[in-house]
């Protein structure tokens, strides 16, 4: 389960989407999410699909390799769909004693599991075609209007993506902990839920003490490169929007236009 979690990884490869402003990745994705809230028929999810498709074989990252990622939320999609069948209510279909199944449950479980599993999706490309410097600079650039009303922009941006970078190296370490303590004889998976619950003390432990001294090194190693924040520094790859970033924009125009279409003609 633990090497299931492809969340803030990337994945190095020659494609377009690799290649393009990280800005427009970040607006992208956004305008994708916000996307997904404004379906109400099959038709405009299943555009939504052929989009989110066409953008993953451009961005030739391996379908298995994303599709990975969604290992680690099957038991939030379960519960997910179980709540919206049982408990929306409506025009019954099957009702077995306080059980009641109704067709807007079976309606509202079906668009959320496709919402859910295409967040995800969209949102892991991202990271998947970002190195987490590009989404630094990116994530800095976009939120530089708020320096107006005094935000610590660069350092927001620069917690972001330290967070993004530790999450596969903390993933990485768990594995090696949960091992190392299977190999003196741990158990995980047998006993009842209390007894799992302290048998991950063995593990909690070792992680938070690698956590904060990786930490603790990532902050020495700042002080030593003279870091003082984001005031007065300059950038050794400035971004520029170019010619292909544009006609990305434009496909997220005609996206959205597409979709407020469907939804006003169905």
């Amino acid at each position: 389960m633990i090497r299931d979690i492809t969340i803030g990884q990337y994945y190095p490869a020659d494609s377009i989407l690799h290649r393009l402003d990280p800005r427009v990745k970040l607006i992208g994705t956004l305008v994708f999410i916000v996307s997904l809230f404004l379906f109400d028929t099959f038709v405009g999810y299943i555009l939504a699909g052929l989009f989110l498709f066409g953008v993953i074989k451009l961005s030739k990252v391996p379908f298995k390799f994303i599709v990975k990622g969604l290992k680690a939320v099957v038991i939030l999609l379960i519960f997910t769909l179980i709540f919206n069948v049982f408990l929306t209510p409506g025009e019954p279909i099957f009702t077995l004693g306080f059980i009641k199944v109704t067709k807007e449950g079976l309606r509202t479980a079906a668009f959320m599991g496709i919402r859910l599993v295409f967040l995800i999706l969209g949102s892991s490309l991202m990271t998947f075609t970002t190195t987490p410097n590009q989404l630094t600079d990116g994530l800095e650039n976009l939120l530089g209007p708020l320096k107006k009303i005094h935000v610590p922009v660069h350092e927001v941006a620069m917690m972001m993506s330290i967070a993004l970078r530790f999450i596969p190296i903390l993933l990485e370490e768990t594995d090696k902990i949960m091992k190392a303590q299977q190999a003196r004889g741990a158990d995980f998976e047998s006993g009842k839920l209390i007894q799992r619950a302290k048998a991950m003390i063995p593990i909690l432990v070792p992680l938070f003490i690698s956590a904060f001294r990786r930490a603790s090194d990532l902050a020495m190693a700042m002080e030593a490169r003279c870091y003082r924040g984001g005031n007065g520094r300059t950038k050794m790859k400035p971004l520029k929007y170019k010619k292909r970033d544009y006609i990305t924009f434009l496909l997220f125009v005609t996206y959205i236009g597409g979709i407020i279409t469907i939804n006003k003609l169905i």
